[in-house]
């Protein structure tokens, strides 16, 4: 088998499709602490700068997010999860932050991961998108 022309390096970016784009906004920023990278607002995007890479809002009733036919719900969603690696991964003041934010929260334990097997933790954004922000590998 022959090997590509390439060698990947890492996740660039992550797209959503949101119903509601300035709460799922406000939820990566303001509780994940990603940054606005840019706005294209006539193809209803929204890039926002997670570390190294990007999450992508798209909106449903936007140029783009029509593509994608019928938005997530309860039969079905974008993906299974995203998962951002967290430096200083200190899990009660995660978890102390999330709850005051009122984020529902959902399994916590070791998972393997690109960096190896180590602590993580589930949580929803406001869309129902499960979110996985895991630590660093156990030594």
């Amino acid at each position: 088998m022959n090997k590509p022309p390439f060698r990947l390096e890492q996740l660039d970016h992550v797209v959503l499709r949101a119903y509601d784009v300035p709460t799922m906004q406000a939820f990566y920023c303001d509780v994940l602490g990603c940054t606005v990278e840019r706005r294209q607002d006539e193809l209803g995007l929204v890039q926002l700068r997670a570390g190294n890479s990007l999450i992508d809002l798209v909106n449903i009733d936007g140029k783009l997010g029509r593509y994608g036919g019928k938005g997530p719900g309860t039969e079905g969603h974008n993906m299974d999860h995203l998962c951002l690696s967290v430096a200083n991964y200190d899990e009660a003041a995660i978890l102390a932050h999330l709850k005051a934010h009122g984020v529902r929260v959902g399994e916590i334990g070791s998972r393997y991961g690109a960096k190896g097997e180590g602590p993580s933790i589930y949580l929803f954004d406001p869309q129902g998108n499960m979110v996985e922000l895991k630590g660093p590998p156990l030594a």
